[in-house]
């Protein structure tokens, strides 16, 4: 295991070879990243530790947000995919005020809806994809597997990739940091999509080995210099789906939104051209 002030051994979950939840291929990504900076792993030449980690999903069994500097979470875009006859089959097993209680009412953005026929309406726009309907319902959570019924309720959408979010630390000089979204969404199947993650995270180091003070993790140096200089350093664009937090109130500024929604606007034509 490499100490000191250098790029750690990273860690993965074991995603994609068993588990259900995988969205990207973890063990690919994770071999990229390890590989790209080995050299930053057996010369120390950081002002502190800089950790990758990998999660397949929102459950992040690795806590790469909470832990990691560099952190690469499995996601999807699109619609989660619901199987109604299995749904219902479940709401006839468990009880409506069962599946109320402890699915629907659950959804942290309200985005469930239990319909008078016992079928499920998802609002996806607001889905934060925080995993907790496909763990409810997961087959082996109600060991529907023992009686037969191997298919999964709910599952994840089709349009999978990664989020990529910077800044997990736990208590040092300012206390325990959860990660901020810096990458929303991106894309990990091609070869170009892993060159391009390998891009960032050499930004990124490279950008931490000149600005970081001394003993500093990354998530104490964004919060030194701000996340507007980070992402200019790291060559990102502001993007609103970057967060830090998860939505707690329905209390938003929105001074300068209008001229930030058009550059944002224009980024995206750039993009697409």
């Amino acid at each position: 295991m490499v100490r000191g002030p250098a790029v750690r051994t990273g860690m993965s979950c074991v995603g994609a070879a068993r588990c259900e939840m995988s969205n990207t291929n973890e063990q690919a990504a994770l071999r990229t990243l390890v590989n790209a900076f080995l050299d930053d792993m057996h010369r120390p030449a950081l002002p502190y530790k800089m950790k990758f980690k990998v999660s397949g999903c929102a459950n992040d069994c690795m806590n790469s947000v909470q832990r990691a500097d560099f952190a690469v979470i499995g996601t999807w875009r699109d619609d989660i995919k619901i199987n109604q006859d299995l749904w219902k089959k479940m709401v006839a097993d468990k009880g409506t005020q069962y599946v109320v209680d402890n699915i629907t009412s659950r959804c942290p953005t309200s985005a469930m809806t239990l319909n008078d026929d016992s079928s499920l309406t998802i609002d996806n726009k607001n889905c934060v994809k925080c995993m907790h309907c496909l763990n409810a319902t997961s087959p082996l959570t109600h060991n529907y597997i023992a009686k037969g019924d191997i298919e999964p309720i709910l599952a994840t959408g089709d349009d999978k990739g990664v989020s990529i979010i910077m800044g997990g630390k736990r208590t040092l000089k300012i206390g325990d940091l959860f990660g901020t979204v810096v990458v929303p969404f991106m894309k990990l199947e091609t070869e170009d999509d892993y060159e391009e993650i390998e891009e960032l995270a050499g930004e990124v180091i490279d950008f931490f080995a000149e600005n970081a003070l001394e003993h500093e993790r990354t998530g104490e140096m964004i919060e030194r210099i701000g996340i507007v200089n980070f992402l200019d350093g790291i060559g990102l664009k502001v993007d609103p789906n970057m967060v830090n937090s998860t939505r707690t109130i329905s209390y938003v500024r929105m001074d300068q939104w209008d001229e930030e929604a058009v550059k944002w606007f224009e980024n995206k034509a750039e993009a697409s051209a």
